[in-house]
């Protein structure tokens, strides 16, 4: 093998585990539970879209942004499902 197929196969493993790895987090028995992430430790986009990232809720316990929790923990916590949600910050 040539160095720059080993080096060719490496870089496309990684870029392969990158794009599979929050796949697999989702599937990893949690669930988006919305209305409970404290301002700035929301896990990603808000149903707004006012923004698309982590970490940039603005205020503690928005309806719109959500945290992953292990599924069946959610309404304990006092969340809200995407469709509760959605409802919610519709009104």
């Amino acid at each position: 093998m040539s160095q720059r197929l080993i080096a060719s196969s490496a870089l496309a493993s990684i870029l392969a585990l990158g794009l599979i790895g929050p796949a697999a987090a989702q599937d990893s028995g949690k669930e988006k539970c919305y209305g409970i992430a404290k301002a700035g430790q929301n896990d990603c986009a808000n149903l707004s879209g006012s923004h698309s990232c982590a970490g940039q809720s603005k205020a503690d316990n928005d309806s719109g942004e959500w945290k992953y929790v292990a599924k069946g923990t959610c309404k304990a916590a006092g969340g809200l499902s995407a469709a509760e949600a959605k409802a919610k910050t519709k009104k």
